[in-house]
């Protein structure tokens, strides 16, 4: 869909498609009028027989919503996929908003999805933290690890609530509890609510938006990753940004406090030879230089141990660590930072480690940050180069675990299954195609650390433009 109609001539914005029994489907998106005003519009597949759904068909009485009063012009946007009321016979939305500075989600019911009753209140508020946009919302079993469909509820399921947030750009979530009958959702952990707790993402990804994938019975995201290079930061809306790699979602049954994020079995297609490093011993401040035919496109699988020993006789070690303002992987501790280092040159005067740094508090509890060092990714001046990352439940018993996407420029990188995960955005101008390296590292002044590998060459995708001359 292009933009060609007064309600959506400034830009056709993100939105959401919902499944009707009958097998129809609506899009609801939102459109920037001529006068700039943000707007809901209904649109139906041209034909409902096309496999890809190519061509869409505009409603002739749109838009179908405008902001309501109390509302800002430019501040309606980004409705979701539609569940189920509680008796069955209406549909409803969000659509994200704010009220001054607290970030809101307003809710709409229809049956027709051309006219619409707005419900009383909010479904959920956070004071602080600014307009929501491409809010998502959606269930999650507790106790299998299939997806949902959006209109699930009941006992055994909790609810995701989703929203990116514009004033920081990142993308906030929270796991709690949704009753439909007063229409409101509340967090498991007030102090884990929507924008002041949880993201999906701790490095460059945003405006993501889930669908429930009947066939596979899986809950699929998709995250969209900007240009960090300044050449691009002032056009970050524009054609320079690229689509994450598919991720499944699901709740983690083990600490009952977050989601799990993994990339799609589909990827696992483009692998071919892999290589294997088994129980690599990695002394205090070694590195060790691990071979692989096609450094800048691989799927790494890695995990490490620590000596037990090394726990018991650790008073405190950097108590109030943070991995942005750490200071990156050359900075250590007695129990880290170690891990692999991604996309250096042979001298290492490039490189992007990605990490486990290990802290023991003054109350005795151990904590693990995983975290991304982009600070010698690339000689290159004029591009962003900062740490990003945040803390991972690692659970008794469990190893330190990653996997790392590598694709040239892009780096998705998973830790303990998913639970934490951070995309970089990264420029190498040494460590490009065969120059490029991979290695394993131990900086910590105090434990060794066994780890063992996997890398797979991954080849490129078969990415076909459309509509496609066999059509």
């Amino acid at each position: 869909m292009v933009p060609d109609h007064w309600y959506d001539i400034n830009g056709v914005w993100t939105g959401s498609a919902t499944i009707l029994p009958d097998g129809q489907i609506v899009m609801l998106y939102t459109g920037d009028t001529y006068d700039v005003k943000q707007v809901q519009c209904l649109a139906y597949p041209a034909n409902l027989s096309d496999p890809l759904l190519l061509d869409w068909v505009k409603y002739s009485g749109n838009p179908v919503l405008v902001p309501p009063p109390g509302i800002g012009a430019k501040d309606f946007r980004d409705p979701t996929t539609a569940w189920l009321s509680p008796d069955g016979d209406k549909w409803r939305i969000t659509i994200g908003s704010k009220v001054n500075t607290t970030g809101i989600s307003l809710v709409y019911e229809t049956v027709d999805f051309k006219t619409y009753d707005m419900l009383d209140g909010y479904m959920h508020a956070v004071p602080g933290t600014g307009m929501w946009e491409c809010v998502d919302f959606y269930p999650v079993s507790m106790s299998e690890i299939n997806g949902l469909d959006t209109s699930v509820s009941g006992s055994g399921v909790k609810h995701v609530l989703k929203a990116s947030l514009d004033d920081d750009k990142n993308d906030y979530y929270a796991l709690g509890v949704y009753d439909p009958i007063e229409d409101k959702w509340i967090p498991d952990d007030p102090k884990l609510d929507v924008g002041i707790g949880l993201r999906y993402d701790y490095g460059k990804y945003y405006a993501s938006k889930t669908f429930y994938d009947q066939n596979k019975q899986r809950r699929i995201l998709w995250g969209w990753i900007r240009e960090t290079d300044s050449e691009y930061a002032d056009i970050w809306k524009g054609w320079a940004s690229v689509q994450s790699i598919p991720r499944t979602v699901m709740f983690d049954q083990k600490t009952g406090s977050n989601i799990l994020q993994w990339p799609v079995s589909e990827v696992e297609e483009l692998r071919s030879e892999i290589v294997e490093f088994d129980n690599v011993k990695l002394g205090p401040g070694s590195i060790v230089p691990l071979k692989v035919d096609t450094p800048s496109q691989l799927d790494i699988v890695a995990s490490f141990e620590i000596d037990e020993d090394a726990f018991e006789g650790t008073v405190e070690a950097d108590a109030g660590y943070s991995c942005p303002t750490s200071g990156g992987a050359a900075n250590r501790g007695e129990l880290g930072p170690f891990g692999v280092i991604v996309l250096g040159d042979k001298t290492l005067s490039e490189g992007t480690p990605i990490y486990f740094y290990v802290t023991k508090g003054t109350n005795g509890k151990f904590e693990t940050h995983f975290c991304a060092d982009e600070l010698r990714s690339s000689l290159a001046p004029d591009v962003d180069k900062v740490v990003y990352g945040s803390k991972v439940p690692v659970l008794h018993g469990e190893k330190y675990s990653l996997r790392s996407l590598v694709d040239h420029s892009i780096v998705e990188s998973f830790a303990q299954g998913g639970r934490t995960v951070i995309t970089s955005r990264v420029y190498p101008t040494r460590a490009v195609d065969g120059a490029a390296r991979v290695y394993l590292f131990n900086n910590a002044t105090k434990v060794s650390v066994t780890a063992s590998v996997k890398m797979w060459n991954m080849g490129s995708a078969d990415i076909r433009t459309f509509p496609l001359n066999e059509q």
